[in-house]
């Protein structure tokens, strides 16, 4: 399989060069063009806040931790070497570098370009010869069907016009290709941690959770247009930390939707939500005393596109 070298952040991936045949999946064709951006509306604002806020901390030191998540949905997702597949909103690349582990030609997009250099630091330390170009996940870089499979680990659902984003993953995957998706359910432990911080510091009004993502019957809806057989299965993902100061110590810094909330109160509002999240922590950790391990429900999904 070929690969064509890096380009400057920001570029349109350009034609590839044919991969060897697989059963007849990963025939060659371009990535091709971007759909048109996200225009102007009630919505903008808000991406504009959310991108800084996805900027702000060190979300790779966390994201390193969920690698697990983006290799067992690259085996859902059934990824096979020389396949065209995009990773959406991939943050510092899991599912990036689970699908380049297993042979295939990736595209790895998000709209944070320091996460994505964090990802490419670690294809090149694994050898990996990874595509990496800045882009949102309402506006993707690929022509229409460009894609075998298309990949997002905890990273569309964030996307605050869910509809257009789901248009967009299933515009770029071809028909018969997958679009396999990892995202935090509303009653698992990220969910309520969500409600926690809303509590605390409520989201703009047009914005509607992320975790709905996490629902089954509202995925089905979402990709209603173009979606053949849907696959979910509820999986769990355990934080494991020293304690659950460390924990807050970590997202706190870290985590760019805690980070912005700590700053967003003042201090008597900060020691209230301390004192909550770590109420929350303590209530989910089945770990004992002396550490904390918390379990996440997420929801693993398989859509084959129809």
């Amino acid at each position: 399989m070929s690969h064509a070298p890096d380009r400057p952040r920001g570029s349109v991936a350009q034609p590839l060069s044919p991969p060897p045949a697989a059963g007849g999946l990963g025939a060659a064709r371009p990535w091709g063009h971007a759909a048109d951006p996200a225009g102007p509306g009630p919505l903008a604002e808000i991406r504009q806040r959310q991108q800084a806020t996805w900027a702000s901390g060190d979300y790779a030191v966390i994201g390193t931790t969920l690698q697990i998540v983006g290799e067992r949905l690259a085996e859902a997702a059934d990824i096979r070497a020389g396949e065209h597949v995009l990773d959406v909103a991939a943050g510092n690349g899991n599912a990036t570098l689970a699908a380049a582990r297993r042979g295939a030609d990736v595209l790895s997009t998000d709209y944070v370009p320091a996460l994505l250099d964090r990802g490419r630091a670690r294809a090149a330390a694994e050898g990996l010869a990874v595509r990496f170009v800045v882009a949102d996940a309402e506006s993707l870089p690929c022509a229409d069907g460009a894609c075998d499979a298309v990949l997002s680990t905890f990273g569309a659902m964030f996307a605050p016009d869910a509809a257009r984003a789901a248009a967009e993953l299933l515009r770029v995957t071809r028909r018969g290709g997958r679009i396999g998706l990892a995202s935090w359910t509303p009653g698992g432990f990220v969910g309520r941690l969500f409600e926690v911080l809303a509590a605390h510091v409520p989201p703009p009004p047009a914005l509607a959770p992320p975790v709905r993502w996490g629902s089954e019957e509202h995925l089905q809806a979402l990709l209603a247009a173009g979606a053949g057989r849907l696959r979910a299965r509820r999986r769990m993902f355990h934080f494991r930390y020293r304690s659950a100061a460390h924990w807050l110590q970590v997202f706190a810094t870290c985590y760019g939707p805690m980070t912005k909330a700590f700053e967003a109160l003042d201090e008597p509002g900060r020691a209230a939500l301390a004192a909550d999240i770590t109420a929350l922590l303590d209530a989910a950790n089945t770990g004992g005393a002396g550490t904390l391990v918390v379990p996440a429900e997420y929801l693993e999904v398989v859509i084959e596109r129809a």
